[in-house]
């Protein structure tokens, strides 16, 4: 259940529901709800649905291209579209360089980039890990050297998600080793179609190509793409991990994933009633709806100080490290739910197309793929352990 709304609140609600349920083309959703494997025309679809009606970038200021949303209104929106089954919204262009081209980035940079972020022009996607530097990204080795009015920039980047579709990428690059590791790194902004890009996928579990390599070799950049001052890069990479962290607690699709458990939980027979009869199973369930009500409570929060002015501080860490921990527990609760019919996977059931009677409950052909997909949450976007690690350093004081 959703916090309880003012009646502007359930009207805007209601508005939402409404725009959603006439606009979202029936395909898609069904796409979503399968839990198929979306294309960059899929995602980009539903983009320029909330572009021309004004609502893709809640959390940008009204003169950028924002909707000037309430915190509350931007939460129900967000649950809104996923329980419409509506693809994600890509975070990178959005949520992550968007803000740092707004607070960090030159008039020029803000009037040709934000709009094209704005209208799905540009595709996004974020070079910071590397086979070397992951948690400890201040290692990161690739290298960028000033050569007239460019940058010649060799390196690799790895886990880059969505590098495949991707027209730009916001980079972290090396452009001096003097000092702490820190001081030598600079933000860039670099075409994905500059000579020198080798863009390599690397094959998940459920058989998608969603993360890949990306080799730089003798790659030039425009310096007018630096992002504020060289070897400032450090401050700029915290500030979007903030936004990107806060991103991570995903409510309304978490809410919208235990809804489906339980309901897969009330069709399997156990014993002379169903699993959702089962006290240990609907203890488990429960469990992930109270730290679900107390993550969106902190959301909430989170939100109101960004709608204040304030940029997202180490409470970021927190929804990044309970947001994750809720998804892989929904993940192993519906393994649990749907039981031996998670054991048959056929990765064609996740594309577009695919007919076939299902095997067991619905989502069951996702079971499996999707359990094993999610072990990477608690990584990405900074392990959770490094996660701790800030929350006991920046809130605790330890």
């Amino acid at each position: 259940m959703m916090m309880e709304l003012s009646a502007d609140e359930s009207a805007f609600r209601d508005a939402v529901r409404v725009f959603v349920a006439g606009n979202l083309p029936a395909a898609l959703r069904q796409k979503v709800e399968r839990a198929q494997h979306l294309g960059r025309e899929d995602f980009l679809a539903w983009h320029k649905i909330l572009h021309a009606k004004g609502w893709i970038a809640p959390g940008w200021p009204v003169e950028h291209g924002g909707t000037g949303w309430s915190p509350m209104q931007r939460h129900i929106f967000d649950d809104e579209l996923a329980t419409a089954c509506a693809p994600q919204i890509m975070p990178f262009g959005l949520s992550m360089v968007g803000p740092v081209i707004m607070n960090f980035g030159n008039d020029a940079q803000k009037a040709h980039y934000l709009p094209r972020i704005l209208s799905g022009e540009d595709w996004w996607c974020q070079g910071y890990s590397e086979p070397g530097a992951g948690s400890d990204l201040a290692s990161l080795k690739t290298k960028a050297v000033r050569d007239g009015d460019h940058y010649v920039v060799d390196g690799a980047k790895t886990w880059t998600t969505y590098a495949q579709f991707a027209d730009m990428m916001f980079c972290l690059v090396r452009t001096s080793s003097e000092g702490k590791r820190q001081e030598g790194i600079s933000f860039l902004l670099m075409d994905m179609k500059s000579d020198g890009i080798t863009v390599k996928p690397i094959r998940t579990m459920d058989g998608g190509q969603e993360i890949n390599e990306v080799f730089l070799d003798n790659v030039r950049v425009p310096a007018e793409n630096l992002i504020g001052e060289e070897g400032k890069g450090w401050t700029y990479a915290k500030f979007l991990l903030g936004y990107e962290r806060t991103g991570m607690a995903t409510i309304g699709r978490s809410r919208r994933q235990l809804k489906e458990v339980r309901k897969i939980a009330a069709s399997e027979p156990l014993g002379e009633g169903t699993l959702s009869d089962d006290p240990k199973f609907r203890e488990k369930a429960a469990a992930i709806e109270i730290d679900l009500l107390a993550l969106e409570s902190l959301v909430l929060q989170v939100l109101a100080e960004q709608s204040a002015g304030a940029n997202p501080g180490p409470e970021s860490s927190f929804l990044k490290i309970k947001g994750t921990e809720i998804q892989q527990a929904l993940s192993e609760l519906l393994l649990e739910a749907v039981g031996n019919y998670a054991h048959p996977f056929v990765p064609e059931a996740l594309e577009h197309g695919w007919n076939e009677e299902p095997i067991g409950p619905a989502y069951a052909a996702a079971a499996a793929p999707h359990y094993f997909n999610y072990r990477k949450t608690s990584i990405y976007g900074g392990t959770n352990e490094i996660q701790k690690n800030i929350v006991a350093k920046m809130i605790l004081g330890l």
